[in-house]
């Protein structure tokens, strides 16, 4: 069934992608790629921000689409004084019972991250990881990033083209579903209900990248509002490496293939 289909009228797309990360929240660590399993894969996290972000030093960072909470505890790490915005209160209850068990002092709230009425100038970065090709509409989300940011704040976002798969990757996925199901690979942890697919396909047919979100159409888009010295970096080689170790080699190979990466911008100062 489709998923918008499942719903009434006055239930819209936006009301769609929160149910449905709410409903994502009870296994969302479980996965590779979500939550991290190495000091390895935390350690390659840490350089990708500080190369973009720097060290915290106490500046502020607001992480966007906080989730768990993952990457909020690597800018925590870092020295950063740390937010975490969501929207699914599944998500931020986990987020809170995480740092409380970690020690952590960060801040998690309920928040749009597309309006996320926050004061003006108040944050000296945000970051977010695979929250732009959610979006309805990013164009609106990164005036309202530039707003909430500080003069010559930064904003990184990590993420992906999802939706475009290459020939090599589908073969790839499709020999490590036959050799799985012949037992010679094991089975990956599951991480996404099997009923949650059509809805999540769905979801990703009518948002604004629904045609992926290509690295180059986010740095535009960055550019066109207002953000400054904006690069693309499409080395993530050491992050997926790291992670490439909790999956079978063909998963891990497909992977290493995928359109990933981090654009950075800066606020005029």
């Amino acid at each position: 069934m489709d998923g918008a289909k499942e719903y009434g009228s006055n239930f819209g797309l936006r009301d769609e992608i929160k149910a449905y990360w709410s409903s994502r929240a009870a296994t969302f660590d479980l996965s590779p790629g979500h939550e991290i399993f190495s000091e390895e894969e935390r350690a390659a996290w840490h350089r990708l921000v500080e190369k973009h972000l720097g060290q915290g030093e106490g500046k502020s960072a607001l992480d966007l689409a906080s989730g768990t909470g993952v990457i909020s505890h690597l800018m925590d790490d870092l020295g950063y004084r740390v937010t975490g915005l969501d929207w699914a209160e599944p998500m931020l209850e986990r987020a809170k019972a995480k740092a409380k068990t970690r020690n952590r002092a960060i801040s998690f709230r309920m928040g749009d991250a597309e309006n996320t009425m926050e004061p003006d100038g108040a944050y000296d970065v945000i970051i977010n990881r695979h929250l732009v090709w959610t979006l309805v509409d990013p164009k609106a989300a990164f005036h309202e990033w530039l707003r909430v940011l500080k003069p010559g704040g930064r904003v990184l976002i990590v993420d992906g083209d999802f939706v475009n798969v290459s020939l090599a990757e589908r073969f790839l996925k499709s020999l490590a579903a036959r050799l799985i199901k012949l037992g010679v690979l094991k089975p990956e942890p599951v991480h996404m209900p099997a009923d949650m697919a059509g809805v999540h396909n769905s979801i990703l047919s009518r948002v604004y990248f629904s045609q992926g979100a290509r690295a180059e159409a986010v740095a535009g888009l960055l550019r066109d509002a207002g953000f400054e010295d904006v690069v693309i970096d499409r080395n993530m080689r050491d992050i997926h490496k790291s992670q490439a170790k909790n999956w079978n080699v063909l998963k891990a190979a497909a992977r290493g293939i995928q359109h990933r990466y981090a654009v950075c911008g800066r606020k005029p100062a």
